[in-house]
């Protein structure tokens, strides 16, 4: 018991911190292009090579983890993460910032990975295994909130807080704020049990002497699962960083806010991304709630998916419109996007784990998540901002229609989406 509410404090804190890093950078984007005098091309060109590095050290994470341990990545990427996350809020050039963002960003990719494969491993009842994915994911939510909150403070209290380089920059507070979760796991993780699964030679060697290798993922037995789950997580993330997470920079043009003062507009901006973020909190508590009582997958994540074909285009064409858009059904819809957005996170945290083999779980999930969701996905940021110059509706049209297409991807793919063989993790 003792160890089971270890493993379930580590987890809490662990998808916290994955919730906050993302919104962390989204929070402070505006102002380091502002700090370091960057072009649009050049801040798309920086988040590229970021999504690139991490997508990789991603890559690499899942096979550690199933090489050397699920416990001792883990151990690592914290630890990864603590030194990148404070290097990045004193950078002082756009290369040293870049350098530990892409350190802050392994680590968090890493979590998702090893995090999820480790959780599953460790309760072997499959109904007690569900909920506790499911539940323990309901915290990168609250990971979010945490940012959303600190930004409202933050940009209220920066002039009193002690100068960084002579200067009160709220955004390299932000950043120091990402280390609020990830103190008391440097503290807890290198006490984690691992894996009993993984420490069983027959699980690790049953039909390789190297276990976790890439290639095997795609043997005719998992294409399916490997290819489908890659490319619903694509959607789901061009989705979330397409759309979603550039409702902060719509809602300042939107006319009710231009009337307000700077700090109003800022106060008001966090205000909506923390609607978003508690949509997705509801939309995660919501997937835990059904993950154990919806027998099929395919109808467990459609039930977020159809929603979303509606939700979507209400929120960028219709609130968000420019010129004419409406604050309170911009922070609705917000709400309404997180929830059929984010519990489509969740849903990977407990469908992956019954379709790969111990020796595989962290390569097949590492896939799935970072070349599909971390790599590809979140390139719909970029094709948002291209979007912009050229459709007559500005950024929040092409916000939407990122969105949208992104949900119907999702929904045509989930037609060849495997079902589990049974409840039980396959060995």
């Amino acid at each position: 018991m003792r160890e089971a509410r270890k493993a379930l404090l580590a987890a809490f804190l662990g998808w916290m911190l994955d919730g906050m890093d993302i919104m962390l950078y989204a929070f402070a984007l505006r102002a380091i292009q502002n700090e370091f005098g960057l072009s649009s091309a050049a801040v798309g060109g920086l988040a590229s090579l970021t999504l690139l590095t991490s997508s990789v050290g991603g890559i690499l994470a899942g096979v550690l983890a199933d090489r050397y341990g699920r416990a001792r990545v883990l151990v690592w990427s914290i630890l990864l993460y603590g030194a990148s996350a404070c290097g990045a809020a004193f950078a002082t050039s756009v290369w040293t910032l870049l350098l530990f963002r892409c350190g802050t960003f392994v680590g968090v990719c890493v979590e998702f990975v090893a995090a999820v494969a480790w959780l599953a491993e460790l309760f072997a009842d499959p109904a007690e295994r569900e909920r506790v994915i499911g539940w323990t994911q309901a915290c990168a939510s609250l990971g979010g909130l945490l940012v959303s909150g600190a930004y409202y403070g933050v940009v209220s209290i920066a002039d009193s807080l002690p100068a960084i380089y002579g200067a009160h920059e709220p955004w390299r507070y932000m950043l120091i704020s990402g280390l609020i979760p990830a103190l008391p796991l440097i503290v807890v993780r290198p006490f984690l049990p691992e894996s009993p699964l993984w420490r069983r030679p027959s699980s690790r060697m049953r039909s390789s002497p190297r276990p976790g290798l890439v290639p095997e993922i795609f043997s005719p037995k998992l294409r399916t699962v490997t290819i489908v789950t890659a490319v619903m997580m694509t959607a789901c993330y061009a989705a979330s960083f397409g759309a979603n997470l550039q409702v902060p920079r719509i809602v300042p043009s939107l006319p009710e806010v231009q009337a307000m003062t700077r700090i109003a507009r800022e106060q008001t901006v966090g205000l909506v991304q923390s609607l978003q973020e508690l949509g997705g909190l509801a939309g995660r508590i919501a997937l835990a709630f059904l993950a154990v009582r919806v027998v099929s997958r395919r109808a467990l994540v459609r039930a977020f998916i159809v929603p979303g074909l509606v939700i979507m285009p209400f929120v960028f064409f219709i609130a968000s419109r420019a010129g004419s858009g409406s604050l309170w059904l911009v922070e609705a819809g917000t709400f309404l996007a997180g929830f059929v957005t984010v519990a489509q996170f969740s849903f990977w945290g407990n469908y992956l784990p019954r379709m790969y083999p111990t020796r595989l779980r962290g390569t097949g999930e590492s896939f799935a998540a970072n070349i599909g969701g971390r790599m590809l996905g979140t390139g719909g940021a970029m094709v948002t901002a291209q979007l912009t110059s050229v459709m007559p509706g500005g950024l929040a049209a092409a916000a939407g229609t990122v969105g949208v297409v992104s949900f119907i991807v999702a929904l045509a793919a989930s037609v060849w989406l495997p079902e589990p063989a049974s409840d039980s993790l396959p060995d």
